[in-house]
């Protein structure tokens, strides 16, 4: 049976997305690129945001979800931002009824680099190497893809607590649309 995992690296003007394919132990890159905004309306980013992910799930049609966790910022302003973005991009997650995993960003390193605090160059370079590619894609592009590969790892190998804690209907896709059924139902 062969997995399809969509990566998702959230951002308030490029939003990366990394589709990769899983089948035994066999990884093969499927597409990967940036959703870019424009100057202006926050909303309207959200909206750009949005509909980019949801064009990319209904094009490629992956299995699950894995998206990397906000990080703290000392600029409070850009964490808000990037958990706003964040949040656009799981809607649209939730909406296609994917299973939505997250993992933090020294998670994804490590399981992409061995090293948690790996700079984006290293990720860069072992996204490149792990899927054969010929260039590294752009940064944000590579982080999707690694979180995709950490999901990858992770579930394959079920070293992670999260996977054998929580089972697909249990993940943060339910717990969302149990949040948004009250609001958005009004």
């Amino acid at each position: 049976m062969t997995t399809r995992i969509l990566g998702i690296d959230p951002g308030s003007r490029i939003t990366g997305f990394g589709l990769i394919a899983i089948q035994g132990n066999h990884v093969v890159h499927i597409a990967d690129g940036c959703i870019q905004t424009h100057r202006g309306d926050l909303a309207l980013k959200l909206k750009t945001i949005f509909d980019g992910i949801t064009r990319v799930i209904q094009e490629y049609r992956p299995d699950e979800m894995a998206i990397e966790q906000v990080f703290l910022h000392r600029n409070v302003a850009s964490a808000l931002k990037l958990g706003q973005a964040r949040g656009a991009a799981l809607m649209a997650g939730i909406l296609q009824a994917l299973p939505i995993y997250e993992y933090a960003p020294a998670e994804i390193k490590q399981a992409v680099t061995g090293k948690g605090n790996a700079a984006k160059e290293q990720i860069q370079y072992m996204i490149r190497i792990l899927l054969n590619l010929p260039q590294p894609p752009k940064s944000d592009a590579a982080d999707a893809l690694a979180a995709a590969l950490c999901h990858g790892h992770t579930w394959r190998s079920n070293i992670g607590t999260r996977m054998a804690q929580v089972s697909p209907r249990r993940s943060v896709r339910s717990r969302s649309l149990r949040a948004w059924q009250g609001p958005v139902g009004q």
